[in-house]
């Protein structure tokens, strides 16, 4: 938009004199490509299905707390790499929302490589031992100023509103409430600003006493606040198949659940590590329920999980990516294993689910949800404004230990109730884990009268 300077009329001529200022530089524009959908329990390209065949991407790991998507010189070497792997998502744990993120995105189009961004970070994130004070107007302003700067992108495939927030003690399981809370709020906030429909969803622990709980509870209540998809963190593939990794009978309890369905984090490293995930994940006997998933992880951190490695006794992030023997077990598996054409078996109809009852693994005993925080609700209208960062003051505090909760899907204030939970460290931000691996252990509980292993 051009902006221009009245003059003062002269004396006696009575001129007016426009004269322009300078104008505004303008960002380059967003490289197009058509954005993902999601339509019953599958995602689109277009008309055609989409698979993830991804990478969680974090270089530096989550202690050093930077955003690849934000340093060129980071991101151009790495987005080399996913396209001689055949990635075509990678996930991406910390970003800062304060910074321009238009080269490295538009790279990653070019290539046609989407992004899943996690919402939070370290500073601005849901507190699993005590959510309720977390859940406040500077932590949605965090999130929702996020969703500004990557929504512009049409790459931008989907944003997590947590991650394995809900574990394996019960009493995380209260804080599910304010991770749907949020994901409602970021449906919301995407719908007021009149933004493309961006998918929201939730990356789950694969906690087996209360895995399909967790499920339903993000699939149940009104259309506002069910998620997108669901998605959730498995490593119990250890070179071994279907059957003994337990797959098998989580297609069979995930049949007929309404939403995608896909796994945000996989890749066991016991035992070495040939990818035969792919070869399920892309097979008849997944695709009717599964969309794919995200290999964790990229580049060679403190828990080992890497495939690539940057020289130990740099500093820097831009110094050059080593392949180690797992980047061409990768390489290997993704060649050998395409994504399957045609519609996979998948189901057309989204279909919701009743919400799970209290028992001894799930504490949450309403379907209330957490208001809007009063003083967020200007951002419906307004817009988030500038983001802090990744170095912000932060917002585990901020918010009371009483919480407003409303009518599922009315915007009422139904009833005011104290959250209970433990004060504790902040758990909610993604961190660089050995992630807990199911190997050869059967659990086993009853949800709806199906056996989990």
């Amino acid at each position: 938009m051009r902006s221009f300077a009245l003059v003062s009329a002269l004396a006696a001529a009575s001129i007016v004199q426009a004269t322009p200022t300078k104008t505004p530089q303008v960002k380059p524009r967003a490289v197009s490509v058509t954005p993902v959908t999601a339509t019953g329990n599958a995602f689109f390209v277009g008309k055609e299905r989409f698979y993830i065949r991804g990478i969680a991407y974090q270089p530096g790991g989550s202690a050093a707390n930077i955003d690849p998507l934000a340093e060129p010189d980071v991101c151009l070497q790495d987005i080399e790499k996913f396209k001689d792997l055949g990635v075509n998502v990678v996930r991406v744990y910390s970003t800062d929302n304060s910074k321009d993120h238009s080269e490295c995105m538009n790279a990653l189009a070019e290539a046609g490589i989407y992004v899943a961004l996690d919402a939070n970070n370290p500073l601005y994130s849901i507190n699993r031992e005590k959510p309720a004070p977390s859940y406040n107007a500077d932590y949605l302003q965090n999130v929702f100023a996020t969703i500004d700067e990557f929504i512009k992108y049409d790459n931008t495939f989907a944003f997590f509103s947590g991650n394995e927030v809900i574990h394996d003690l019960a009493n995380t399981t209260l804080s599910a409430r304010f991770v749907k809370a949020t994901t409602r709020d970021m449906r919301q906030y995407i719908r007021e600003r009149g933004y493309r429909k961006a998918l929201v969803g939730y990356s789950a622990a694969d906690v087996s006493s209360n895995r399909m709980q967790t499920a339903a509870y993000f699939n149940c209540g009104s259309e506002d606040e069910r998620s997108d998809f669901f998605a959730f963190n498995d490593y119990s593939w250890c070179n071994t198949n279907l059957q003994v990794s337990g797959w098998d009978k989580k297609v069979q309890n995930f049949t007929g659940y309404g939403l995608p369905i896909f796994l945000s984090e996989y890749g066991c490293t016991s035992n070495g590590r040939d990818f035969g995930e792919i070869k399920a994940l892309m097979s008849s006997d997944m695709s009717s329920v599964y969309s794919g998933g995200l290999m964790y992880e990229y580049t060679m951190e403190a828990n080992n999980f890497g495939i690539v490695q940057i020289p130990k006794n740099s500093k820097k992030q831009t110094e050059k990516r080593v392949e180690l023997p797992e980047y061409a077990s990768l390489s290997k598996a993704m060649k050998a294993y395409p994504a399957p054409t045609g519609g996979g078996g998948y189901t057309s109809t989204t279909k919701s689910m009743a919400c799970p009852t209290k028992d001894a693994n799930w504490m949450v005993d309403s379907t209330l949800l957490p208001a809007l925080p009063s003083d967020a609700k200007k951002y419906m209208t307004e817009g988030a404004g500038k983001g802090p960062g990744l170095n912000g003051p932060g917002s585990q505090n901020s918010g009371p230990d009483e919480v407003v909760e409303a009518e599922p899907g009315s915007g009422t204030v139904a009833a005011t109730a104290t959250a209970s939970g433990k004060s504790g460290a902040v758990t909610m931000s993604p961190v660089d884990k050995a992630p807990f691996i199911l190997s050869g252990i059967v659990f086993v509980f009853t949800f709806v009268g199906a056996m989990v292993l």
